[in-house]
């Protein structure tokens, strides 16, 4: 069974079923029940229209809840409208869904949760991870986000910033997740940036294609993380950084600065340095503080105390991490790297490990274990 195939068709058909009427709530639903039965349908007779066969199923699914709170006159006007088998129009909807998801009537965060859940097909786990709340708080939220836009149509679009949030994180849990969404979040920021002549649009595109050419290099052979300091920068994708410069070059001329052009600024620095000692930490730095202002978000300022720390010394890192919460995902690793810097492998070891225990997710749990299990070796036990 494609797990892949089945989430790159679930914007589509969720689109068409939109289309021909069905509110959101109960189309996402249906379409949710159809890729369930493709699981156990497909793998041993898989259809030659796969998209189709997912219409099919997922309509008539529709019509079988529509029948159970509808009257009967409403019931067989939807019946009437029931798709014939056979190929289905070759409209991608995907980025007019994410429109819809960002509707003004959701606050920014419900609209991002839904978008994640419905759209980009990540799990509420994962989407609880991204926001750094309880999962049954997501699952509340992603329902009263459902109900709010049920009856809500295609004529009623949503809000750019909050569109760009939601591809954002998309990249980022295809990036580093468990599900491979990075490179349908770069096709839709393309999509995006062809139809808006917006800097922030540019920037983000910017970012994504920035980290996406360091991915080749991210992971070993036995699947584990590589670190930024250690990857092969031979690996990485030169085209894609060349474009991602470009265009991040063009959207900065245009003075209007936004978070995800300043953080497309970091990544460049990054690419710009023909080896880690080369990089140009102090410009970073200033990067970060242009984002911190930005932004105000805890986890910018996590990552620059990692900068100030390259830039100014592992101590200097230290002072700006102890001024953070210690709750912050990812704050134990930082404080376990900066001490391993400063000469003090006893306690980095022992953070490494505890951090490995706080984990997101079963590559960085075994990297931190093994950087925990290499100090030990070297007598920082």
């Amino acid at each position: 069974m494609n797990e892949v195939l089945l989430r790159s068709l679930t914007p589509s058909v969720l689109g068409i079923l939109v289309r021909r009427g069905a509110d959101f709530a109960a189309a996402e639903d249906a379409v949710q029940d159809a890729l369930v039965e493709a699981v156990r349908a497909w793998s041993a007779d898989p259809p030659r229209d796969p998209k189709g066969w997912l219409v099919t199923v997922a309509w008539r699914r529709f019509l079988d809840a529509t029948r159970a709170d509808a009257a009967r006159r409403r019931r067989e006007d939807r019946v009437d409208e029931e798709p014939a088998p056979g190929p289905a129009p070759a409209v991608d909807d995907t980025l007019q869904l994410y429109f819809l998801c960002a509707h003004p009537s959701l606050t920014p965060s419900s609209a991002v949760a839904l978008t994640l859940r419905a759209v980009g097909g990540l799990t509420t786990r994962q989407i609880a991870q991204a926001y750094l709340v309880p999962e049954a708080t997501m699952a509340q939220r992603i329902s009263r986000a459902k109900r709010t836009v049920s009856g809500v149509r295609f004529d009623q679009p949503g809000d750019v910033a909050t569109v760009l949030r939601v591809l954002y994180l998309v990249f980022n849990e295809g990036y580093s997740g468990d599900v491979d969404l990075a490179a349908e979040a770069i096709r839709l920021t393309r999509q995006l940036a062809a139809a808006i002549d917006h800097p922030e649009v540019a920037g983000l595109l910017a970012l994504m294609l920035l980290h996406h050419a360091r991915r080749p290099a991210r992971t070993a052979p036995d699947g584990s993380l590589v670190p930024l300091a250690e990857q092969d920068r031979g690996r990485w994708d030169t085209e894609s950084i060349a474009e991602g410069v470009e265009i991040l070059q063009a959207a900065l001329a245009r003075d209007r600065l936004g978070e995800f052009q300043a953080q497309a600024a970091i990544a460049a620095l990054h690419a710009d340095a023909r080896t880690a000692q080369e990089t140009d930490w102090v410009q970073i730095v200033e990067w970060y503080d242009e984002l911190a202002r930005l932004t105000d978000s805890p986890v910018v300022r996590l990552n620059r105390a990692v900068a100030v720390g390259e830039a100014d010394g592992p101590r200097a890192g230290l002072a700006a991490l102890a001024a953070l919460d210690d709750t912050l995902p990812r704050h134990t690793a930082v404080a376990a790297y900066l001490h391993e810097r400063d000469g003090d492998l006893t306690t980095a070891a022992q953070l490494y490990t505890e951090a490995a225990q706080k984990a997101p997710n079963l590559a960085e749990r075994d990297h931190l274990t093994r950087q925990a299990a290499r100090l030990n070796a070297r007598g920082g036990r």
